[in-house]
């Protein structure tokens, strides 16, 4: 521990989010926890013998944020690079291409992110002799918004032998499975040391600005590779480039010799982005029923049920967190029943206290839901992919028709049932966006899915850190780690029940402490600070 995390810190004359008190104005931090909290009365005990003072001006103070779901490096390029999230024609994509390229001129390869044809009026994406027109014949790689399919052109695709000959490959059309996996490897491999360096810190200083004091990293050897991984958890343990990084490595496991090598690379789990499907933009997420717009296709499977079996039986045995990425429905069962199957082998009691994960788990029923709830198996998921492809006009609707899309993303179901839940973005497929994050949950496109604004700030801070196994943080009471954000906002509230998410609300008598409106019209907070473990990682400049 640092001589400045051994410091004394009150803050005073704000509103502190915690369960210990609920009219809480004041905090005292020490040794990177919380030592106190309190009245501003009381505070005054504490001011002579603290090593500094804040004065919050009527700021919020509340736990920071863990984004459960992110891809740091990717993120970073994102920031530093080519995003062609906002183009809203084919022709524009083309054109931020064009302009890329012609100021990138040292670049190996060109690297951008972000297109989504099933916005643009045109409805395909750029051909391969588009991208080489507009690069002028460079390598370039850009993967689809969902990150499960990619164009490249044609220099890139020289650079990868064999690629025409694996599952995947289209002569005119974006790459998906091996032969996109393969053409990422390619890209990927052409960015230097000092690039990498640059976008990791990019990525975790937008996420400290952002009140996140916690990022979950899913790598893996089909998303990264193993020296992008090191490198970011190194950078991160360094402690000066902000937010907590808890790294999760998604490889198969057969025994002890998978697990120690899984734990000597410094992952949490074996878990995150270990692919049973692919999604449902790219046509990949593994259905029970076809696409409503591609009749007769029905998705990819990466992993059937006797290879989710396995991983999660040896994971367990090992101490070893397990989990899986799963999208589609048929995606959701193959888990189910190879965690039940696991479940046999080892105990139930054993794999419940694993607390294996699901990433993404979009559709699902309610026979998979009550699975998830007797499994113990923690749903990490991303409420900002419903603010973008849901409601009876998005990308669901189109894809599975309106009838099944309506099904997705059900929160309200799962914490009824006892699902533990924890909120990411999946960054940078949705941007990081933490109280976003929390409107989308709370005002869902599917009204019996919504969940409350308590419990979504939940699900997007202490259920973070349940997700790693840890029940002592992510709550501003005595003992807990000190990762916290300050916050200007407007006046704060309590849900008040009504008929969709009375369960989840609490009445505004009980003393429960308030959070932000965020009413579809309401300003989200703007974060002034973040700390993490004591340690301030982001100070708002002076505007």
């Amino acid at each position: 521990m640092t001589e400045r995390e051994h410091r004394t810190v009150l803050l005073r004359g704000g509103d502190v989010h915690s369960p210990a008190d609920p009219f809480a104005t004041a905090m005292v931090v020490e040794r990177g926890h919380v030592a106190w909290v309190g009245s501003e009365g009381a505070a005054d005990a504490f001011a002579s013998g603290a090593d500094e003072v804040i004065d919050l001006e009527g700021a919020l103070v509340t736990p920071a944020f863990t984004d459960a779901h992110v891809h740091t490096t990717a993120t970073g390029l994102a920031l530093t690079g080519l995003d062609l999230s906002g183009a809203a024609t084919l022709g524009e994509a083309l054109a931020l291409v064009r302009r890329f390229a012609a100021t990138r001129t040292a670049d190996r390869v060109l690297l951008g992110h972000g297109w989504d044809a099933a916005r643009w009026p045109e409805g395909r994406p750029p051909t391969r002799a588009e991208l080489d027109e507009a690069t002028g014949g460079r390598p370039l790689y850009l993967p689809r918004v969902d990150v499960h399919s990619a164009v490249a052109t044609s220099a890139l695709l020289d650079h990868v032998p064999g690629v025409t000959d694996l599952p995947g490959y289209r002569a005119d059309g974006p790459l998906t499975g091996a032969a996109h996996h393969a053409v990422r490897a390619a890209a990927h491999a052409s960015i230097t040391p000092a690039q990498r360096t640059e976008a990791q810190r990019a990525a975790l200083g937008r996420a400290a600005s952002l009140g996140i004091g916690t990022v979950h990293e899913c790598a893996g050897p089909d998303i990264s590779d193993e020296a992008d991984f090191t490198a970011l958890l190194a950078l991160a343990a360094g402690g000066e480039s902000g937010p907590r990084v808890v790294g999760y490595w998604a490889e198969p496991v057969a025994g002890e010799e998978d697990a120690r090598r899984i734990r000597e690379l410094g992952a949490l789990g074996a878990a995150g982005d270990l692919f049973v499907d692919g999604s449902l933009g790219s046509h990949t997420a593994c259905l029970h029923e076809p696409y409503a717009d591609a009749p007769g296709a029905t998705g990819t499977a990466h992993l059937d049920t006797a290879a989710v079996a396995a991983h999660v039986t040896a994971c367990t045995r090992a101490g070893l967190q397990a989990g899986f990425h799963a999208i589609g429905d048929a995606a959701v069962s193959t888990v189910v029943d190879g965690v039940r199957a696991a479940a046999e082998t080892v105990g139930l009691h054993r794999i419940r206290a694993a607390r294996h994960r699901v990433e993404h788990a979009e559709m699902l029923t309610p026979e998979t839901v009550a699975a998830f709830a007797e499994l113990g198996l923690t749903a990490s998921v991303q409420p900002a992919f419903d603010a973008a492809w849901g409601g009876d006009d998005g990308m669901y609707a189109r894809r599975l028709g309106a009838d099944r899309a309506r099904t997705l993303n059900p929160y309200a179901a799962l914490l009824r049932a006892g699902v533990p839940l924890a909120f990411g973005s999946d960054s940078p497929v949705t941007p990081l966006d933490p109280w976003g994050t929390v409107r989308a949950a709370a005002f869902h496109r599917t009204p019996e899915h919504r969940v409350s604004v308590r419990a979504a700030f939940t699900a997007h801070t202490r259920g973070g850190w349940r997700a790693t196994g840890r029940d002592d943080a992510g709550v501003l009471v005595p003992g807990a780690p000190a990762d916290f954000a300050v916050w200007r906002t407007g006046d704060l509230v309590v849900q008040a029940p009504d008929d969709r998410v009375a369960r989840w609300s609490t009445d505004p008598r009980s003393g429960t402490p308030g959070l932000p409106d965020l009413g579809p019209d309401a300003p989200l907070p703007v974060c002034l600070r973040t700390v993490v473990g004591g340690r301030t990682v982001y100070v708002r400049p002076n505007e």
